[in-house]
């Protein structure tokens, strides 16, 4: 019998078995090759820090109240789910045994469901054959990031600084390029994550252990610092950096995940005194695309598929770590605890 992981509690992770319900007409099935963990969002579920902890959210009002409807634990984890067709109902004709596939969903030993009308995806597609099941396994981060440059607005000729050099960060460092950035710093405090990002065309990167990130990066442009910053680590005091690092009426992109209060934001001295701009970049809960309608969700996926099918997006070196599924709760552990001995972290099937 397979089995689903579900977690009951903060920190708290089981394997609950499922029943495989007979495959109806407009249905497939596939099983799971590999699914990714979220290092922002499924982390912040994990450690129970995440707002619907506490709070629910309104979708109507757009607001987190307390005291309503807090998270229902027995929660399914995971929205990085790459898998193989091994059965196709009657009614399916574009999908075949031995597709690969990637869904937005939990970390699961297989998954039945309606390939049409997908919110945000559109009708499932097999992948290309060019891309393999270690590639497809980000085309959500991919997503994500392509959100992030789009909101960041970036121009032929920007400097941009990203701070976070996790998958997004790594994504994100590609996109800049594709999309006009001349000069791109990176940073963060793990080795291993500036090495990645200079392989993958970052002109320099900064440890904010070592020196003032924002004087190296300000005193070095002729402009007074980067045009644009993106901040995709979900640390305050990575975002509090990035309103640093850019020059007056810059603008700082937020695509991290944030916990709990900012008290290592300072918004009375450069966020103030330099006019900058902070946009918010959220591709889910039914945000739309600030060019929509002629970018959606649908768009978005499918043009980091191409990226990563032309091979002009590269994922080589980000998974840094492999678990069998039956592991899960290992790598859970490994991200919770030692967060800067990875980069990528997978579920293996």
């Amino acid at each position: 019998m397979p089995h689903a992981l579900q977690l009951m509690g903060p920190r708290d992770l089981q394997f609950i078995a499922y029943d495989e319900h007979p495959l109806q007409p407009h249905a497939i099935r596939a099983q799971a090759v590999l699914s990714g963990i979220s290092h922002g969002t499924e982390l912040n579920l994990y450690r129970g820090t995440a707002p619907f902890h506490e709070k629910h959210f309104d979708t109507d009002l757009r607001l987190f109240l307390p005291g309503q409807d807090k998270i229902d634990y027995l929660a399914y984890l995971g929205y990085e789910w790459v898998g193989r067709v091994t059965e196709v109902g009657a009614a399916i004709d574009h999908l075949q045994v031995g597709d690969l596939v990637h869904m937005p969903l939990p970390h699961r030993e297989t998954h039945t469901f309606v390939p049409e009308n997908w919110p945000n995806r559109g009708r499932i597609e097999p992948l290309p054959p060019e891309i393999q099941p270690e590639d497809a396994i980000f085309l959500a981060l991919a997503g994500v990031a392509l959100q992030t440059v789009h909101d960041a607005r970036i121009k032929t000729g920007d400097r941009v600084v990203i701070f976070g050099m996790g998958a997004i960060g790594l994504l994100a460092v590609q996109l800049a390029r594709i999309n006009g950035a001349t000069w791109i710093d990176v940073v963060d405090p793990i080795s291993l994550r500036r090495d990645l990002a200079v392989t993958y065309g970052a002109d320099r990167a900064l440890d904010p252990a070592a020196c003032d990130v924002s004087y190296e990066i300000k005193s070095a442009s002729p402009h007074r610092g980067a045009d644009v910053a993106i901040e995709v680590s979900g640390h305050y005091a990575a975002l509090h950096e990035a309103i640093r690092a850019v020059r007056k009426a810059g603008v700082v992109v937020a695509g991290g995940y944030y916990q709990g209060g900012g008290t290592a934001l300072h918004l009375g001295e450069e966020w103030h005194h330099n006019r900058v701009t902070m946009l918010s970049s959220m591709a889910v809960w039914d945000c739309p695309h600030r060019d929509y309608p002629a970018w959606d969700r649908v768009r978005i996926h499918a043009t980091v598929t191409d990226l990563l099918a032309q091979g002009r997006l590269k994922t080589e070196g980000i998974i840094s770590h492999r678990f069998p599924y039956d592991r899960a709760a290992e790598a859970y552990q490994l991200i919770d605890q030692h967060a800067e001995q990875t980069v990528k972290v997978v579920l293996t099937y």
